[in-house]
């Protein structure tokens, strides 16, 4: 099987390009998603008390997850802590995945951080999501109802979209005028699914 891992900055429409493998029937792990859900567990809730008290936590003893953003995209040591408490429990969720879908002729991993932590040294092959900012900082200020100062603090996180796209080994441009579908249906056919 082949691991690839697929990236894109945020806004940039890296859930809308992995339902479209989905639909090609390529198996698609959203390590976003599977990270939200390990915050429910006692000893994530246990460490994220201790480091940063009750502030991120809402009246039912859930994790606010736009207190804790606000605490952590604006300071490297609580994103660092955050970071390594979750991307270990993330690759081991992950390496259970990957057993159920063994049979497949490659599968997806999707992460907004695949270069930021080097995590492309795990993955065969890599595909990036392109998207030029004015209109990923656009999408996010609609889709989360957050300021453009919000989403531009939250983009400082991410490397720049030159690098990571000269870092890919397959590029998709999602710019609302490039067509998405042909561009996932070349990388499948050449993934030979």
């Amino acid at each position: 099987m082949i691991r690839v891992g697929l990236t894109g900055n945020i806004g940039s429409g890296k859930s809308t390009v992995c339902k479209v493998f989905e639909s090609l029937g390529v198996p698609v792990y959203y390590s976003d998603i599977e990270a939200k859900r390990l915050y429910t567990r006692e000893e994530v809730k246990n460490k994220l008390m201790l480091r940063f008290g009750k502030s991120v936590f809402n009246d039912l003893g859930e994790v606010d997850f736009k207190k804790l953003a606000s605490l952590i995209f604006n300071n490297k040591d609580s994103l660092n802590f955050i970071n390594n408490l979750i991307h270990p429990l993330v690759f081991e969720s992950y390496n259970n995945w990957l057993s159920v879908y063994g049979e497949s002729r490659y599968t997806i991993h999707e992460s907004a951080i695949l270069f930021e932590h080097h995590l492309e040294k795990r993955f065969d092959k890599t595909i990036v999501v392109y998207c030029p900012q004015d209109i990923r900082l656009r999408r996010v200020t609609a889709r989360d109802g957050v300021s453009e100062e919000e989403v531009l603090k939250r983009m400082s996180n991410q490397r720049e979209d030159s690098l990571k796209n000269k870092l890919a080994d397959f590029l998709i441009v999602n710019d609302g005028v490039k067509m998405v579908i042909p561009q996932v249906m070349e990388i499948n056919k050449v993934m030979g699914h």
